[in-house]
């Protein structure tokens, strides 16, 4: 098991209070323990000096004793050689030093040629204390450190018949076994306190490896996967049960780590649902925090405000809108986020219509509505639905200008009618017959405007539900003339030229004849209605390409040719603006020439015919130059 000092040091450094004072008692006990045992062993040393001593003094006693039957014979060679045998034969005495009454020296064993002055300086040291303590005729005892061993010096005074003729010098090696005592003690002392601290040393790692160690490793782990980190494995190898709650631990993280990638992969999969269900919805949508953070915002909703940054979540709804739009939108906003559950269970969205402007003006919708979480009952979020609007309030626009227009264009036939026929009730008799005859015309004319409006509106209806025409082939040149003709009264009235340019070898073509003539015929009336006096009206004819087709034909593929119907004109233009909205129902474009009116459904009806016929109009026009439409048509 390899050491990991990086967190050992760290979990030195965060020892708590409790481990402290732990750590404190443990040296307390092991200083108690080490201080009892040092006094304990110190008490038996002293009894053992004290039994050294008392055998030493012993044993000069009797050693002086014996010398004295010497001196009294006064036989000194018998004395010398007394001292020299008993020095050879007891190993204990390490030296013996026979000093007259002078202090001078007598005899030594053994002998000392080039440390006499040693010897002195011993014995001065030793008869500091004579002086004092031979009074009583007592040994003196001092211990000393001498040729590198423990010796006990003894100084015996000698006396005889109460007078006192010299002294004796004895050095006596210790007993073994009281300085092994000293030896065992100070060392027993310093065993007892280093194994004390050994054992705690060892528990302390034991407990670190075994127990602490995991318990990091586990707490560690713990914090990870709370802090939402679930890829956190534990390595290492742990005893004593350890290594299986390891391994349960990674177990789990590793469930826990297919679950959070599980519910990844769901939650993801619902984004991208409610993404695509967001992306292919008509309208804006976007969603706001409570700090109106934006949360997510929709392609239809960053085109409606032109937003070309793709990086705007979590920035502020209103650093992105125009100005006019906040000042309308923050106060309700405020309102929102202040609502509580219960003040939501009665809430109705809000609804608020506004312009914007980014080169074209367009009419919004604005919903706006409050995200309840369904768990927590709290407020989360507001959710705005933008919706384009700009198509119905032109339509309404549209229709109220529609009934504007047909009221007015019933009205004025209705009073011509009512005028004239009131006038010839009233003057029957005084009018002539070549008045009445004129008065009855031009009530028929209006009667037949009036035939005309109703039947515009009569077509509009049955040209939106899935009414079809029976498609035949129909003379596109005869129809053509029988059109011109009827409609040159009305342009020679306005000096309009009306020419009719036809290609060679064409003839039939795929179509429906009164519908066709309805088509040419509003086209043909827009242009007289918008064309300069003195100026001309084109129809021009022509083919413009061969196509395959197997509409006609299981077999075999066929060429079909078609032939393109264009009507230009020498009129004032129409803008690009209203080129978009030209053929939309109930548009109509007001003239500075003419004092003609319309519905504003003539275009509008020839677009859906054509739609039957399975084809479309184009148009091309500039201002105070003139209009060219035109659409084609299968040849037969």
């Amino acid at each position: 098991m390899s050491i990991n000092w990086k967190v050992l040091y760290q979990s030195i450094i965060n020892i708590n209070l409790k481990i402290r004072i732990i750590i404190l008692i443990i040296l307390l006990i092991s200083l108690s323990i080490s201080g009892f045992a040092f006094w304990s062993l110190t008490i038996i040393q002293k009894d053992s000096l004290i039994t050294n001593n008392r055998f030493c003094k012993d044993l000069g006693t009797l050693f002086a004793y014996n010398i004295l039957s010497f001196i009294d014979n006064n036989n000194e060679q018998q004395l010398a050689s007394f001292l020299e045998e008993i020095y050879i034969s007891t190993s204990s005495i390490r030296y013996i030093l026979f000093f007259k009454l002078d202090g001078s020296l007598f005899f030594s064993l053994p002998v000392y040629k080039n440390n006499v002055q040693d010897l002195l300086q011993l014995h001065q040291n030793l008869f500091q204390l004579e002086t004092e303590n031979f009074l009583f005729n007592t040994p003196l005892l001092n211990r000393n450190i001498f040729f590198n061993d423990s010796i006990t010096n003894i100084l015996l005074p000698l006396h005889k018949n109460g007078n006192h003729i010299g002294s004796l010098d004895l050095g006596i090696s210790s007993n073994p076994s009281s300085v092994l005592t000293s030896l065992f003690i100070s060392n027993i002392s310093i065993l007892i306190f280093v194994s004390i601290w050994l054992l705690v040393i060892i528990f302390a790692m034991l407990h670190f490896f075994i127990i602490s160690k995991p318990i990091h490793e586990l707490i560690y782990g713990i914090q990870s996967i709370s802090s939402g980190n679930f890829k956190i494995l534990l390595n290492g190898r742990f005893y004593n049960g350890w290594n299986d709650l390891i391994l349960s631990f990674n177990e789990m993280v590793e469930k826990l780590q297919y679950y959070e990638k599980k519910n990844i992969n769901i939650l993801m999969l619902e984004k991208s649902k409610l993404e695509l269900i967001a992306s292919v919805v008509a309208d804006g949508i976007i969603l706001v925090d409570l700090d109106l953070r934006l949360l997510f915002v929709n392609h239809v909703a960053k085109k409606s405000f032109n937003w070309l940054s793709s990086d705007l979540i979590g920035q502020n709804l209103t650093n992105h809108l125009p100005l006019h739009i906040v000042d309308s939108l923050l106060p309700i906003l405020n309102n929102l986020v202040k609502l509580t559950y219960l003040d939501s269970l009665n809430y109705v969205s809000k609804e608020i219509s506004l312009d914007i402007n980014y080169g074209l003006k367009k009419n919004y919708r604005f919903l706006l509505s409050i995200l309840i979480d369904s768990n927590s009952k709290l407020l989360t979020g507001i959710a705005i639905i933008i919706q384009d609007i700009s198509r119905e309030v032109k339509l309404n626009k549209a229709k109220t200008q529609f009934i504007s227009n047909v009221s007015h264009e019933l009205r004025t036939p209705l009073c011509n009618i009512g005028s004239f026929l009131e006038t010839l009730l009233d003057y029957n008799e005084s009018l002539s017959d070549k008045q009445k005859k004129h008065f009855l015309k031009i009530a028929n004319n209006e009667t037949q405007r009036l035939s005309k409006l109703v039947n515009d509106i009569l077509d509009l209806s049955r040209l939106e539900s899935n009414f079809k025409y029976d498609l035949s082939k129909i003379n596109l040149v005869q129809l053509l003339n029988y059109i011109l003709n009827t409609s040159q009264i009305i342009a020679s009235k306005h000096k309009i030229q009306l020419i009719l340019e036809v290609e060679p070898n064409i003839g039939y073509v795929y179509g429906h004849e009164s519908s066709f003539v309805q088509v040419i015929s509003n086209l043909l009336s827009n242009a007289i209605k918008f064309t300069n006096d003195n100026g001309q009206i084109i129809i021009r004819v022509y083919s413009v390409s061969s196509i395959p087709l197997k509409k006609f034909l299981l077999r075999h593929t066929q060429l079909v040719t078609l032939i393109r119907i264009e009507i230009i004109d020498e009129g004032v233009g129409i803008d690009n603006i209203e080129q978009k909205v030209i053929f939309d129902r109930f548009v109509r474009i007001e003239d500075n020439i003419h004092t003609l009116r319309g519905t504003g459904l003539g275009l509008f009806i020839v677009k859906n015919i054509l739609n039957k016929y399975e084809t479309n109009i184009f148009l091309n026009s500039d201002l105070f130059v003139g209009t060219s439409l035109w659409f084609d048509l299968l040849q037969i």
